[in-house]
């Protein structure tokens, strides 16, 4: 006992001089109203957030109470009592489809050579800036782009002003916050398990297969999931490339893929019709119309959100 407590003694006092330096005196008041700061911000965006979707439903949710089936499955019409989202949730739903379909695999792959195969260059280091820099770009400016290669050079293929063009150009749109996704989620890999599979012997590609996509998977998913949001919300680039504000001539299926190359029309497109409508029914049309689309969306963050939950107990 004599010959530990001097020991303890000598541990307590050095500990309480450390924290002493370290903290001072009094209070960490600088800490405590950064604190309080940051708590602050994140209750006012929360509450912005609760004010504006609560205001949505009171203005539309009698709509949807009322006449849910005929709202979901009607058409575009002038009289706001019978007017209908039908059309523009097929037109969502595609537009979705082929943002999934081709902006998602090639931003993977592309960060995947960026990050484990391309060699650290100058060339690497300029295409890692124009990738950032597109992200950055204004959604019109890739509605122009779309109209003129996917509308106007390739219109034989896509059918010129058709919700195929719609979804290329929407693909291409979150295509790079894809790739910068992707590549900062495999970027924060730990070296150890790249190390690791390499010292049992294992190539470069079974490396990226079996550790390094499995542990980057979850921030993968969550990069997706918002550009896949964004894309679902953007309706500037749909102007461009044909999306039509008013009434269709046909009401096709959703998963009608003969009619792919017909006009077509989106979400986005009708809400900012309806908004734009004098008379006091659109109005709560748009509300409701509002509230489904934020349906969508929150459905797609937590089929996300299950299956990062699902690498990262795997991880």
């Amino acid at each position: 006992m004599a010959l530990t407590t001097p020991l303890k003694v000598a541990q307590t006092t050095t500990r309480d001089r450390v924290h002493k330096e370290l903290t001072g005196t009094s209070r960490d008041w600088s800490g405590l109203a950064f604190k309080y700061g940051l708590l602050g911000a994140v209750l006012f965006a929360l509450l912005i957030l609760v004010v504006l979707i609560g205001s949505q439903i009171a203005l539309g949710g009698s709509v949807l109470t009322t006449r849910f089936g005929d709202f979901i499955t009607g058409t575009l019409q002038s009289i706001p009592g019978t007017s209908g989202i039908h059309q523009g949730l097929r037109g969502t739903f595609w537009i979705g489809v082929f943002t999934v379909t081709f902006a998602f695999p090639l931003g993977i792959a592309a960060a995947i050579y960026l990050e484990e195969y391309a060699p650290r260059s100058r060339l690497t280091n300029f295409i890692d800036i124009n990738i950032r820099n597109l992200a950055g770009v204004p959604s019109i400016v890739y509605g122009i782009l779309g109209f003129t290669i996917f509308v106007e050079a390739l219109g034989g293929t896509t059918g010129g002003r058709s919700v195929i063009a719609a979804g290329l150009t929407l693909a291409v749109l979150v295509l790079p916050i894809v790739i910068i996704t992707a590549a900062e989620a495999i970027r924060a890999v730990p070296d150890g398990l790249r190390e690791g599979g390499y010292g049992v012997g294992a190539n470069r590609w079974e490396v990226v297969r079996t550790q390094v996509l499995p542990y980057a998977a979850p921030g993968i998913l969550t990069g997706t999931v918002l550009s896949l949001a964004r894309a679902l919300g953007e309706a500037a680039p749909l102007i461009l490339v044909g999306a039509v504000t008013n009434r269709l001539g046909s009401n096709p299926a959703v998963l009608d893929v003969s009619s792919l190359q017909e006009r077509f029309t989106a979400m986005p497109m009708v809400i900012s019709s309806w908004a734009g409508m004098p008379q006091e029914g659109f109005r709560k049309d748009t509300a409701a119309a509002i509230i489904v689309l934020l349906v969508i969306v929150l459905i797609a963050n937590a089929a996300a959100v299950l299956l990062r939950n699902k690498f990262e107990k795997k991880r």
